[in-house]
C-alpha cells in the first residue's frame, strides 16, 4: 500500500471516464485472469494524469503488473494472481478517489458519510470471515489468495475515517476505495475457482511456526541491519502480523500463504544466506517440482513459491544465482511441506517480561 499524497488536478472527472473506459476494455477475453491484468496494466500504462496521486501509484504498480504479464506469459498463473492483487489495490483505490467531484474530496463531511454509506454496503464483508467462507474455492493456492484478501476489508474501512482526521479527508476516502477494492478482488478470485480432483492439504494452526519465525526474525533485527534494512523488517513483521490474524480467524490457507511470504522475506534479511550456485537452485527446483506434483494432492500453494522462484532465477543474468530463489528452494518451500506435518508438541514458554506494542496503518 502506497503512502497517500494529495490530489490536486483540474478536469480530473473527464480524465477518470476515459481510464474508466479503458478498464472495460478487452472484457471478452476467454481468459478472466489475462483480461484483468490486462485492463490494469492499460489503465496504468494509458493514463496522462500529472496529479501528485498518480505519479506514486503509477511508479509502484506498473513493475508489479509487469511481473504478472510475465508470469502469465510463463504460465505460472498462480503468481500472476498473486501480483496482480498487489498491484489492484492502489489502482482501483486511485480511481475510486479519482472518481469523486473534485470540490468534495477534501470534505471531511464527504469522508464521514462516505464511510457511513461504505459500512453499510461493505457490511457483511466487515463482518469476521467465517474459515468456510472460501470453502468452495479450488485450487488451494487461489483460496488462499482469496482468504487474505477479504478480511483487508475491515482492515482498510477501519482506518479510513481515523486516517482521513488524522491528515487528510483524500487519504481516508484513499483507503475506502482500497476497502472497496479487496473485496472486488475476493470475488475475482471466486470467479476463477475451478472444479479439481486434487485433495486439498488439511491445515492446522500454524502458531508454533508463527512464535518460532518472529524469534528468528527478532534476532536478526540487529545493527547494522537493524539500520540499513529497517524497511524490510518492518514489511517482513507486517506480513507475519497479518498471517498470526489469519490463523486465529481459522483462516488457515490464507494464513499459510502469508507465514510463508514472511518466511521469504524474513530469509533474505539473513547475514548469512544459503550460498547455492545457480545449477543447485535449478536442480533443487526440478527436485521441488517433482514433490509438490505428488499424485492426488493439490499443493498449488507450496507451487505459489515455487513459480516465484522460477521468476526469480529467469531474471537474473544466465548461470547467476538468485537469492530470492535460492531462499525459496532452501527456506520457503521446505517450511510449507513441514505445515502439513502434525503439530509437534512444545515446551511451556517463559512468562513474557515486557509487552510492546506497535502501532501501524494497515499494510503499509
Amino acid at each position: 500500500m502506497i503512502r497517500v499524497a494529495r490530489l490536486e488536478t483540474a478536469g480530473l472527472a473527464v480524465a477518470v471516464l476515459a481510464l474508466a473506459a479503458t478498464i472495460g476494455a478487452n472484457a471478452g477475453s476467454q481468459d478472466p485472469l489475462a483480461a484483468e491484468i490486462e485492463r490494469w496494466s492499460a489503465f496504468a500504462r494509458d493514463s496522462r494524469e500529472t496529479h501528485a496521486m498518480w505519479a506514486p501509484v503509477k511508479q509502484v504498480t506498473e513493475p508489479v503488473l509487469a511481473r504478472a504479464r510475465a508470469a502469465l506469459a510463463a504460465g505460472r498463473r498462480f503468481l500472476a494472481l498473486q501480483q496482480l492483487g498487489a498491484a489492484r489495490t492502489n489502482l482501483a483505490a486511485f480511481l475510486y478517489l479519482a472518481g469523486l467531484p473534485a470540490s468534495e474530496r477534501k470534505d471531511l463531511s464527504r469522508l464521514e458519510s462516505e464511510w457511513a454509506r461504505d459500512g453499510r454496503a461493505l457490511k457483511a464483508d466487515l463482518a469476521k470471515t467465517p474459515p468456510s467462507a472460501f470453502a468452495d474455492v479450488q485450487p488451494a493456492a487461489i483460496r488462499a489468495i482469496a482468504e487474505a484478501a477479504l478480511p483487508q476489508v475491515r482492515a482498510f474501512y477501519d482506518a479510513s475515517l481515523d486516517y482521513g482526521h488524522s491528515t487528510d479527508a483524500e487519504a481516508g476516502l484513499f483507503y475506502l476505495g482500497a476497502a472497496r477494492s479487496q473485496r472486488e478482488f475476493a470475488s475475482f478470485c471466486r470467479r476463477l475457482s475451478t472444479p479439481s480432483p486434487l485433495r486439498a492439504p488439511g491445515l492446522r494452526s500454524l502458531a508454533p511456526e508463527l512464535d518460532a519465525l518472529e524469534g528468528e526474525l527478532l534476532a536478526r533485527y540487529r545493527p547494522p541491519a537493524a539500520i540499513e534494512r529497517h524497511g524490510d523488517f518492518i514489511a517482513a513483521s507486517s506480513v507475519l502480523k497479518e498471517a498470526r490474524e489469519l490463523d486465529a480467524a481459522g483462516l488457515r490457507y490464507g494464513a499459510l500463504l502469508r507465514y510463508l511470504l514472511a518466511a521469504q522475506r524474513s530469509a533474505q534479511l539473513r547475514p548469512d544466506p544459503p550460498a547455492f550456485d545457480a545449477a543447485a537452485i535449478a536442480a533443487r527446483m526440478r527436485e521441488l517440482d517433482r514433490l509438490l506434483s505428488a499424485k492426488g494432492i493439490d499443493h498449488s500453494v507450496g507451487r505459489l513459491f515455487l513459480e516465484s522462484a522460477q521468476a526469480e532465477a529467469a531474471s537474473v543474468a544466465p548461470n547467476s544465482p538468485s537469492p530470492v530463489a535460492a531462499a525459496i528452494v532452501s527456506d520457503v518451500i521446505p517450511r510449507y511441506f513441514a505445515a502439513l506435518e502434525p503439530r509437534r508438541a512444545e515446551p511451556p514458554k517463559p512468562a513474557p517480561l515486557v509487552t510492546v506494542t506497535l502501532v501501524r496503518w494497515p499494510y503499509t
